[in-house]
């Protein structure tokens, strides 16, 4: 019998302590997973604050844009936009708990999308000129590496811009002489404002064998002394440098190289009588102004 209870006592001894390695083990194993979960999330709260002030420092460069003297209001609205859009994505991470992964990873390529465009905004505030005192100290080096070529190609182009002026003036029109008569209603010659219903501009262009040879459009604009255009419609329009510009009146000559007279007219509208003054008529063909002239109405 005490044999019996020996081998029991000694069979408790064993699973018991089988049981307290098991449970020291246990405590063992959470106490290291515990401490591995707590170092994980020191990492992620470490990388959350990171990912705070990248957020915050693309929110200053984007404020830094906003302070550019852009003068296109799509890429202004543009910035607004996407600045508006960093500081939303900061506030929505600064209330994400570090624990949660899932949320950062998000926003961590939220941040990637946003740098992407931010450099696209940057290029596009270059290509319209915009000075980015950032970018030019940053790209300092790179520009001084590339002063040399840069002054090589600015000298080449204006040597070329200066030949090809050289070359456009040297083939463009010029009206050397014109003579204004006023007439009247039965196209007589009058020197009374008052039966005055017509203008004849008698014009002689220059010979000038470079110019190229056939049908032009010959327009001329008239000027009161007040500086309104005479004749102005909606529809009388012509291309001048870049810009769109009215006319009053328009009439085509075949010009061969030689020197060309011509003649041309503008008649004022019934009932409409025309002030006294120095008025000015320009005259353009191919693209370039080929003559000015003033003249005087008296009564």
């Amino acid at each position: 019998m005490e044999k019996k209870n020996k081998k029991t006592q000694t069979i408790i001894w064993v699973v018991g302590s089988i049981m307290a390695l098991i449970i020291a083990a246990l405590l063992t194993l959470y106490f290291l997973q515990r401490k591995e979960m707590n170092e994980m999330v020191d990492l992620m709260t470490i990388e959350k604050e990171e990912l705070e002030e990248q957020y915050e420092d693309l929110y200053v460069q984007f404020d830094g844009y906003q302070q550019l003297d852009i003068r296109n209001d799509s890429l202004q609205d543009q910035l607004a936009r996407e600045q508006q859009r960093v500081q939303d994505l900061l506030e929505e991470l600064r209330q994400t708990k570090a624990s949660n992964a899932r949320k950062i990873t998000e926003l961590k390529n939220e941040l990637a999308t946003l740098r992407a465009i931010s450099q696209d905004l940057v290029r596009q505030i270059d290509s319209l000129n915009v000075t980015n005192a950032r970018l030019t100290a940053e790209n300092q080096q790179v520009k001084l590496e590339n002063k040399q070529v840069k002054q090589e190609n600015t000298q080449l182009t204006n040597q070329n811009k200066e030949l090809k002026e050289t070359v456009d003036r040297a083939a463009m029109l010029e009206i050397k002489s014109l003579t204004m008569t006023m007439l009247d209603k039965k196209d007589h010659r009058t020197s009374l404002l008052r039966k005055l219903r017509k203008l004849q501009f008698d014009f002689e262009i220059a010979k000038n064998v470079t110019c190229k040879p056939g049908l032009k459009d010959l327009y001329a604009r008239i000027m009161d002394p007040e500086g309104n255009l005479l004749g102005e419609t909606e529809e009388k329009i012509f291309h001048f440098e870049d810009s769109d510009i009215s006319y009053t009146l328009m009439q085509q000559l075949e010009y061969a190289g030689e020197e060309y007279k011509g003649v041309c007219y503008y008649a004022l509208e019934e009932d409409v009588e025309i002030q006294k003054g120095i008025y000015n008529i320009d005259f353009f063909c191919d693209g370039n102004m080929i003559g000015s002239y003033p003249f005087q109405l008296k009564k």
